[in-house]
């Protein structure tokens, strides 16, 4: 059942997504579509929720409601850009960790309990991969001694062993339909040698036995082979029918059905069929061996996409084979082997040479080099120091620290990563459109194609017509492969996801992949994106020759900001060993700077738009030393004590290496780049100057930030933004394709659709090969798909033979059949290889 609902207090992207995770949580809730523009939300569950529970499950900051309620003019206001949210923690749903869903998402995010084929499309379904495993230890001696936790056997006293608890359901399903193909090969096989012997004559198997009785025998090996192995197909056929939800197993149960039923006929009641079906032995053509031939090579191809599905979620499995199962924690300075489940936060745990580090936290003691290659996609091990933070799977080089535990369980960036991809993987993009309604069609004019087929040979084919009529109408039937077209993009967009997650580009969804290859613009921030967001203070300078105090007043205030600039006023202080003391009414005024009351004088530190705010003036002389420093490239924030200029600072941040490289290399792909900073006019232009962009605006504010993103849009450009800081979040939801840094603000990255873990531009040049290489990919499936049904078809039913006399076994249409779904996958697997 689908209700809608009216949710208040959503203003941004960010929100959108808190509010969707906030309730994929209830277990009766199936999917989720959420809108901020219209304040509603669509929600599927399995059956009716209180009201209550899903206000509950949002908590304070969102207000549920029946679609009568109204929201009032406050929540109309961007959020974003007046004060900062708390990151909703990407959350690995227990509800939906390791449950079921279709390979094509006929059904959305729907998912279900138990393996089984999707009742739209008639596939088997796909196992989500299980995040948070548990792990059991037993005795190799005494299998049936079961720990959660390393040890002793109780027993004999050896060291307990890793037991995998459980196999996946892909793997189970995989050994399943092996078996079964084993089977059917077993019966299959017999059949099809019967039925070739059959041709020659003399038939040298008339010596053991007539033809007749050699068709009793064909029934009879095709019972295992209709009634067990490939039951499955007709069931899907027949649920495909009667929900009519037609797909593959519809023409592959019609054709291989009336091959089957009318071998039965033709074996109990040969009397019954008119001369010109008899062969040349006086009996009536059956076709037994088709259609065991057809189910087994359907079979096959099932067999091929379960294992090829396999490596489709292999970056995923990847992923998850990152995180260790065992950590080492430090308690009273003994080393305690501890399972990862029973980390908490705070604890101290031991990284030993070569490990994998276990959960998110910061080095405690010592230092280290740390391989990140498998989060971030950059090869050269990073340094990391005492108070560094160091990333759950990353692994560590030739020493041994102890750390800190953070983030544990689905907080860390790596549980959020493997979470990101598997949304990502299981979206849409906007090309899926095409595929789904040309499929909704496709069904019903095979068949009909297959009738006309069969009336076509009936009329004018050459003797016997009937059986000719009968064999094409059934090689049309399958031969024809709507799954290929169905297989297409969500293959291409799930590999594809995958591989920018191993080289640190994780794309919240399959509309943003496809949009960025459509890209012709790149609006850019300075601090953070272009520079490396870590600026350092240079120089205090103070009119009244008191720098210290000077510096003690501005610290003081900066201490309770969050601002990279604040920080660098702050560390510089801490540095010189300045006491720093409690400021009131401390304030953040976005895009211009901070004020607050220290001892009673007001204190204010930012830009020149904050002194004009405040009313106080800066002299001539001033403002020429500010400008000369500012040419400099430098950041210049003015201090001003009760409304009256009393210094200024000067704040450098380096620009990244990859920054030119990497713009150069977009701007040579024919990309604007165009930056758009709060920064001041002469060091945004210095900055601009030195990279070579395209143009550049300073001073802006947040909704100068939104409008220009807005008037670029009008002109029908394709719009990417990419920022990290609280005042690109606005710009970041408004642009075609938002790209947060992942070094940047949790609101940042909230509300873009493309996060780079490592956070240089560099990674935006491979988001865009990515997005290319799959767009590609996913138009070479379509091609393939299309051009294989519109080729394959017209040949099955026999546009050939006039010309050439050539025909199209039944049996040769199942094998291609069966190999186009499974050449889809092959040529989506490729996405694995490219370079980016």
């Amino acid at each position: 059942m689908t209700h809608n609902y009216q949710v208040t207090g959503m203003t941004c992207s960010g929100c959108e997504n808190k509010v969707k995770s906030s309730l994929l949580l209830l277990p009766e809730v199936t999917a989720v579509d959420v809108s901020k523009d219209t304040k509603s939300a669509k929600i599927t569950m399995t059956n009716h929720i209180d009201l209550a529970v899903l206000q509950q499950a949002l908590g304070n900051h969102y207000q549920i409601s029946l679609p009568s309620g109204g929201a009032s003019t406050e929540e109309k206001k961007s959020c974003c850009a007046t004060h900062t949210h708390q990151k909703a923690p990407i959350i690995v749903h227990p509800a939906q960790a390791g449950k079921f869903y279709c390979p094509m998402h006929c059904e959305g995010d729907k998912v279900y309990d138990k393996a089984g084929s999707c009742p739209v499309c008639g596939m088997d379904l796909v196992q989500q991969p299980i995040i948070n495993h548990s792990v059991e230890y037993t005795c190799p001696m005494h299998p049936e001694i079961i720990t959660d936790k390393p040890g002793d056997c109780p027993i004999c006293g050896m060291d307990l062993v890793r037991k995998e608890t459980s196999i996946s359901e892909e793997n189970k399903s995989y050994k399943n339909l092996l078996g079964k193909m084993k089977i059917s090969l077993l019966f299959t096989i017999p059949i099809f040698i019967i039925a070739m012997v059959g041709m020659f004559h003399p038939n040298p198997l008339n010596r053991i036995m007539d033809d007749e009785k050699w068709n009793w025998v064909q029934f009879i090996l095709s019972i295992p082979v209709v009634f067990y192995t490939c039951w499955m197909f007709f069931v899907r056929a027949y649920k495909s029918i009667i929900t009519w939800n037609l797909n593959m197993f519809t023409l592959i149960g019609i054709g291989a059905g009336v091959a089957f039923l009318f071998s039965v006929f033709g074996l109990l009641f040969p009397h019954l069929f008119p001369q010109e079906f008899e062969s040349d032995h006086g009996s009536v053509h059956l076709y037994f061996e088709a259609t065991t031939v057809i189910l087994t090579l359907v079979l096959l191809g099932q067999l091929m996409e379960a294992k090829a599905h396999d490596k489709t979620s292999g970056a995923i499995k990847a992923l998850l084979k990152l995180a260790p199962t065992e950590a080492i924690v430090v308690v009273n300075g003994i080393d305690q082997p501890i399972s990862i489940h029973d980390i908490k936060k705070g604890d101290l745990l031991r990284v030993k040479p070569g490990d994998k580090i276990p959960v998110d936290g910061k080095i405690n003691q010592g230092f280290s080099s740390v391989d990140e290659s498998m989060i971030t996609g950059e090869p050269i091990p990073a340094d990391r120091k005492e108070g560094d933070n160091v990333i759950a799977g990353t692994i560590n080089g030739t020493r041994s620290f102890v750390m800190q535990a953070d983030k544990i369980g689905s907080e860390t960036l790596l549980a959020q990563i493997v979470q990101m991809v598997e949304d990502a993987s299981r979206s849409r993009a906007p090309i899926q459109k095409l595929a789904d309604t040309i499929a909704k069609y496709f069904v019903p004019i095979v068949v009909v194609i297959a009738i006309i087929t069969f009336f076509i040979w009936q009329q004018f084919g050459p003797e016997p017509r009937l059986i000719y009529g009968l064999i094409n109408a059934v090689a049309v039937l399958i031969i024809a492969c709507p799954c290929a077209l169905g297989l297409a993009t969500p293959m291409s967009v799930m590999v594809g996801v995958g591989k920018g997650a191993q080289v640190g580009v994780l794309i919240k969804n399959a509309e943003a992949l496809e949009k960025m290859n459509k890209v012709d613009v790149l609006v850019i921030d300075k601090t953070g994106t272009i520079t490396e967001g870590k600026p350092s203070l240079e120089k205090i300078v103070s009119f009244d020759n008191n720098e210290d105090d000077l510096l003690k007043k501005i610290a003081s205030l900066n201490q309770q900001s969050e601002h990279p600039l604040a920080k660098a006023v702050v560390d510089f202080a801490k540095a010189k060993s300045v006491k720093l003391v409690s400021v009131n009414d401390f304030e953040t005024i976005v895009g211009k700077g901070v004020v607050g009351t220290y001892e009673g004088s007001k204190i204010s530190l930012g830009n020149q738009k904050l002194m004009e705010h405040i009313g106080a003036i800066v002299s001539a002389s001033i403002a020429e030393k500010v400008i000369a420093e500012q040419q400099l490239g430098k950041t210049v924030s003015y201090i001003a004590i009760d409304e009256q200029i009393a210094g200024y600072i000067t704040i450098t941040d380096a620009i990244k290496e990859t920054s030119k490289n990497a713009i150069a290399e977009l701007l040579n792909q024919g990309i604007e780049v165009i930056m758009l900073t709060g920064d001041n006019e002469n060091t945004a232009k210095t900055v601009a100057e030195e990279l070579k962009l395209s143009s550049f605006k300073a001073g802006c504010l947040p909704e100068d930030k939104l409008k220009e993103i807005k008037k670029l849009q009008a002109t029908g450009k394709i719009v990417a933004m990419a920022g990290d800081g609280i005042n690109d979040a606005p710009a970041l939801a408004q642009a075609d394709v938002g790209i947060a840094m992942g070094t940047g603000t949790d609101v940042a990255i909230e509300s873009a659709k493309i996060t780079l873990v490592k956070g240089n531009l560099q990674s935006i040049v491979r988001a865009k090969k990515l997005s290319h290489h799959v767009m590609r990919n996913i138009k070479q499936n379509l091609f393939f798909a299309f051009f294989y049904n519109v080729l394959g078809i017209p040949i099955a039913a026999g546009v050939l033979y006039p010309v050439f006399g050539l025909l199209l076994s039944p049996m040769i249409a199942a094998l291609a059949m069966s190999f186009s779904s499974v050449s889809v996958i092959g040529n989506a697997l490729r996405l694995r290889t490219v370079k980016i």
